[in-house]
C-alpha cells in the first residue's frame, strides 16, 4: 500500500528553489532512508510531508503530495501532524516528568482519561525501547535522562498520539554509538506498525535500517531504489560518488 504519493513536487522559499520536480512513493510499513549532502533538500522534503514547511516565511509549493489518496492541502494541518509525527535531531524534552512528557501530546488532543493516558504511555515507552529503564522513575524530571534516553522519550511522545507515519530528522546526530543502536533497533521494530522516513547524514545508518533509500542532491531526487541495490550497484555516478565519500 502507498502511504504518500508525491508528483512533481517543487518547493521555494522566496526566490530560492529548494526542491525540484520530486516524484516518488512512500510505502506503508517501510523504512525509507533519505541521504544526501547538506543543502540537498532532505529536511525540507521531510517537513513538507506533514506541512511543517508551510509555517516558514515565503514558502511556496507546486506539484502534489497525496497522503492515503488525499491531497495534504485538504487535510487540516493539526490532524495531519497527528497522523504524521516527527522526531527532531535534538531531543526536545519538556520541563515535566517522564510520564507527563509522554502524555503531553495526548492531552493536547483532548485525552483526559487517566487510565488511557497511563496505558498508552506505557505502550509508547515500550515501543521506544525505554520502558525498562524508566518504569520506576516516571515521576522524575525528564531532564535527568541521558541524551539517548531523552531522544527515545521524544519517540515515545510521538508514538503516544498513535500516528501512522513517523518522520525522523537526523535522530542520532548527537548520540553515542550505544544510544544510536537502541534508536535504530526501535525503528526496525516500529516499522511493523508504522511507516518511517529517516533523514540521515550517516550513510552507514541508512544502509543498516533502510528498506529503500532515496539520494537527494541540490534539491533533486537523483535515485531511489532498494537499499541493498542502491549501495552495491547505484545507477547514477553521483550516487556512487556520494556513497564512497568523494563529496558531501
Amino acid at each position: 500500500m502507498v502511504k504518500f504519493d508525491i508528483k512533481e513536487l517543487n518547493i521555494w522559499f522566496g526566490a530560492f528553489q529548494v526542491l525540484k520536480r520530486v516524484s516518488m512513493e512512500i510505502r506503508s510499513n517501510e523504512i525509507l532512508s533519505v541521504i544526501g549532502p547538506s543543502n540537498s533538500g532532505k529536511t525540507t522534503f521531510l517537513r513538507t510531508l506533514n506541512r511543517l514547511s508551510d509555517m516558514q516565511p515565503n514558502f511556496k509549493r507546486s506539484g502534489q503530495v497525496m497522503f492515503e489518496g488525499t491531497d495534504i492541502k485538504k487535510i487540516d494541518p493539526e490532524l495531519l501532524r497527528k497522523k504524521v509525527g516527527m522526531v527532531f535531531a535534538l531531543p526536545l524534552s519538556l520541563p515535566l516528568s517522564i510520564f507527563e512528557n509522554v502524555a503531553y501530546g495526548m492531552r493536547m488532543h483532548q485525552e483526559k482519561n487517566r487510565i488511557t493516558l497511563l496505558n498508552r504511555a506505557e505502550r509508547a515507552l515500550k515501543e521506544a525501547y525505554l520502558w525498562d529503564e524508566v518504569k520506576d522513575r516516571l515521576d522524575e524530571s525528564a531532564f535527568k535522562l541521558s541524551g539517548g534516553q531523552q531522544q527515545r522519550l521524544c519517540i515515545a511522545r510521538t508514538l503516544a498520539v498513535e500516528p501512522e507515519v513517523i518522520l525522523f530528522d537526523e535522530p542520532c546526530s548527537g548520540l553515542d554509538p550505544i544510544s544510536t543502536a537502541k534508536v535504530e533497533d526501535a525503528m526496525v521494530k516500529l516499522k511493523e506498525h508504522y511507516t518511517i522516513v529517516l533523514v540521515t547524514n550517516n550513510v552507514k545508518q541508512a544502509a543498516r535500517v533502510g528498506d529503500r533509500t532515496a539520494f537527494f542532491l541540490s534539491g533533486e531526487l537523483v535515485e531511489l531504489d532498494a537499499t541493498d541495490k542502491l549501495f552495491t550497484a547505484p545507477k547514477d555516478k553521483r550516487t556512487d560518488d556520494y556513497i564512497r565519500g568523494k563529496f558531501g
